[in-house]
């Protein structure tokens, strides 16, 4: 403090030897008319201005006017003036000296702060930079305190991530408050505390705050502060983003690999099997009457080996589906000829068991591959059928509302349970209390899931315990063309 003020006081003092230079040189080395000596004086004020601030270019101008008027106007050694026109430029020197201070300080003052500006401009570009190098959002969550103490030389720095309730911290020196990060992000608005060289922002992510960032040490522009701000909440999510894009390519290659191992398996399964079921097929057939127990046997085999079969049928059919590796043929199709076909597929299988299609009569036709929307519903009555009574009715129904058509196969089966409900369109899962009673691989529903998605339609369930279930699903209408049966 004491520094500071003989470092301002030698100030003055300079300045005013200065003006007594300036005037013994124009006195006793070389004599110069009026305005000569003014435009020297100047020259001197606006060079102390420039490297002293305004204060000391003033007090300067006022002791360069005196010594003007009592050195150099007439009468000389008095500070009365003989021609009053020496007044007005005694006065314009003065004003002259004065505004040029001001001036001059004023371009100083900018060009510091363009200087400021720039400099920090260059530490956000470098802040960019760095916020770049990381995509794990974990590794930048806590590398983004440090950038910053390191970018802009700060001396220390924190982060609040509202979502996490969690702070990450850099630097020493001045404990910045939890709780006034906390408060700063839930009112939106930066805190400056320039006593304490303190300085609290917003982390926000378009009009949503997602957190704040708390400084101190070294002062920084509100629109820096607020950039800064926004820099941190486009780079966490970005690393969040390409975090995410990375498990999802990581999940798709999975599924990817998955599927063509599927595939390879249930090619390599098919071929013993088909040898089996080939000869299980020819020993029944040349089978004498009288080795039952040999018969039975067989029989036996001949089922699983269908059983089997029917499994990898459907393990292939999922893989290729998960991999999107099929193409749809959509064409305008009537409903009723896909049901047709598809009750006449399960023909065998439903026997006697009654099924009543009921069908408006200007039903529109659908926009769909013929050949999978009918293994849908062969999948759906397979599945009516075999977990409801034999002597129970399935009942299928369409009806047209807006730009689909929803199919609905409904049952009188023992019903769902409602937690199973959001389960059962899941691979490989069987209801708890049908799976130990009724046969199956838990991909039929996946599989006819997968299909009506794929023809961008939609399938769900509905159901009642005791009273049976309700399986519907929507396609979409075919416009400007007419149905092929």
């Amino acid at each position: 403090m004491h520094w500071r003020i003989l470092n301002r006081a030698l100030r003055f003092v300079l300045a005013l030897a200065i003006v007594l230079a300036v005037t013994w040189i124009f006195r006793r080395l070389l004599p110069a008319n009026h305005t000569t000596v003014a435009l020297f004086f100047l020259l001197a004020i606006l060079a102390v201005s420039a490297a002293w601030g305004f204060t000391v270019s003033a007090f300067m101008s006022v002791a360069a006017m005196l010594a003007f008027n009592y050195f150099f106007l007439p009468p000389v050694g008095k500070f009365t003036v003989a021609d009053p026109q020496n007044y007005f430029a005694l006065f314009a020197f003065l004003a002259t000296s004065l505004t040029g201070s001001q001036l001059s300080q004023r371009m100083k003052r900018e060009a510091e702060e363009a200087h400021r500006r720039r400099d920090e401009a260059e530490r956000l570009y470098t802040f960019s930079q760095r916020l770049l190098v990381s995509g794990n959002v974990i590794t930048l969550l806590n590398a983004i305190p440090n950038h910053i103490v390191e970018s802009f030389g700060m001396g220390a720095a924190a982060l609040y991530l509202e979502n996490k309730n969690k702070f990450y911290r850099s630097g020493g020196g001045v404990s910045l408050d939890e709780d006034e990060m906390r408060r700063v992000t839930h009112r939106e608005e930066p805190v400056f505390d320039t006593q304490r060289s303190l300085y609290f922002v917003t982390v926000r992510m378009g009009n949503r705050a997602i957190g704040s960032l708390g400084m101190s040490g070294r002062a920084l522009s509100r629109e820096t502060l607020e950039a800064l701000g926004t820099m941190v909440a486009i780079a966490v999510e970005r690393a969040r983003a390409v975090e995410e894009l990375g498990k999802t390519e990581a999940t798709r290659e999975g599924e990817r690999l998955k599927s063509a191992l599927l595939d390879s398996i249930t090619h390599d399964f098919r071929t013993p099997l088909t040898s089996i079921k080939a000869s299980v097929t020819s020993l029944l057939s040349a089978s004498p009457a009288g080795t039952q127990d040999t018969h039975e046997l067989l029989t036996v085999i001949n089922e699983e080996c269908d059983r089997l079969n029917r499994l990898v049928g459907n393990a292939a059919e999922m893989a290729r589906l998960d991999a999107g590796e099929f193409e749809l043929n959509r064409q305008p199709q009537a409903l009723a000829d896909i049901i047709s076909a598809a009750l006449e597929q399960y023909k065998v299988p439903l026997g006697q068991r009654e099924v009543r299609v009921e069908l408006p009569a200007d039903l529109p036709p659908v926009n769909a591959d013929f050949a999978r929307i009918k293994d849908v519903l062969a999948r759906l009555i397979e599945n009516a059928d075999a977990y409801s009574p034999k002597e129970s009715p399935i009942t299928i129904t369409a009806e047209a509302n807006g730009e689909l058509v929803t199919t609905s196969i409904a049952d009188q089966g023992p019903g769902i349970e409602e937690m199973e409900m959001t389960l059962i369109f899941d691979k490989f899962y069987r209801g708890r209390n049908q799976r130990y009673l009724v046969q199956g691989t838990g991909m039929g529903l996946p599989i006819a899931k997968a299909i009506i998605e794929a023809h961008g339609g939609t399938i769900g369930v509905t159901s009642q315990l005791g009273r049976g279930s309700v399986f519907s699903f929507t396609l979409p209408i075919a416009r400007g063309r007419t149905a092929t049966a």
